[in-house]
């Protein structure tokens, strides 16, 4: 049987609505058509050249990411800069490229989801619901409390961390837990609404960390709290399309951002 890259977008969709995404996202089919024929997917959290390159060495027609390859307007398309590359490189070779964003974000089996499950919380509900079952954040309770010294060595554990930045710690037990991933510093208020005396997120600001004597923040990192999504993007694939040949990125570290 013959698929189209419609019948893998819809898959995906079923998952995580693009039309749940944030106004300011670019989620969805951003090179290609949805008539076009789809035999192998490769998957990645970014869409960059080298992806790409790695999608015509292994035969893919279809790139799904979770970062969009093309996030505003572009003015011009060259090779000269990562994007303009990437978008020329997946148009040559007829590659289609899909991204499940904010979309991905706000369906509780997404991001923040997976990051509850990683740390084993229990009674996880959205953070931020936005009424129809689809929200940014989770929050839940740890089945354990813990000082703020073991909460930080738990999360470096879980999320595979050679460091995190944290505000000052609290000082009595942690018993609930939210976050979102990637950059989730607008919701540093909902987490502390919901109950919660500690807030995982990525990108959070400097000022950010100047917190409320019972509550802190912690930075994981944007790429580290959203890898996750990229195994789930392939176990619904697979599972849907069982004759395809479906990959991870053999390269899956495409973080931008170094640590010495």
């Amino acid at each position: 049987m013959k698929y189209k890259v419609s019948d893998v977008i819809a898959a995906i969709e079923a998952f995580a609505p693009v039309s749940v995404q944030e106004k300011w996202d670019n989620s969805g089919l951003c090179i290609g058509s949805p008539d076009a024929e789809a035999s192998s997917v490769l998957l990645a959290l970014d869409c960059t050249p080298e992806l790409v390159d790695e999608a015509i060495e292994c035969g893919a027609d279809m790139i799904v990411t979770h970062h969009p390859l093309i996030f505003s307007g572009l003015k011009r398309i060259t090779p000269d800069d990562p994007v303009g590359a990437a978008v020329t490189k997946a148009v040559r070779a007829g590659i289609s490229v899909y991204a499940a964003h904010t979309s991905a974000d706000k369906v509780m089996a997404g991001v923040s989801g997976a990051m509850a499950s990683r740390l084993g919380l229990e009674n996880i509900t959205l953070l931020e619901d936005d009424g129809n079952g689809y929200g940014l954040g989770a929050v839940g309770d740890l089945p354990v409390p813990l000082s703020a010294g073991e909460a930080a060595a738990f999360v470096k554990e879980r999320f595979s961390l050679k460091m995190l930045r944290s505000s000052r710690p609290v000082a009595g037990k942690i018993t609930r837990v939210a976050m979102c991933g990637g950059s989730g510093g607008s919701l540093i208020g909902a987490a502390r609404a919901a109950g919660a005396q500690l807030y995982l997120s990525g990108d959070i600001s400097y000022h950010n960390f100047f917190t409320w004597g019972d509550f802190m923040v912690m930075d994981v990192g944007h790429y580290e709290s959203e890898v996750e999504i990229v195994d789930i993007l392939f176990s619904l694939i697979k599972k849907n399309f069982p004759t395809f040949a479906v990959r991870i990125t053999r390269n899956i570290y495409s973080n931008p951002i170094f640590y010495y």
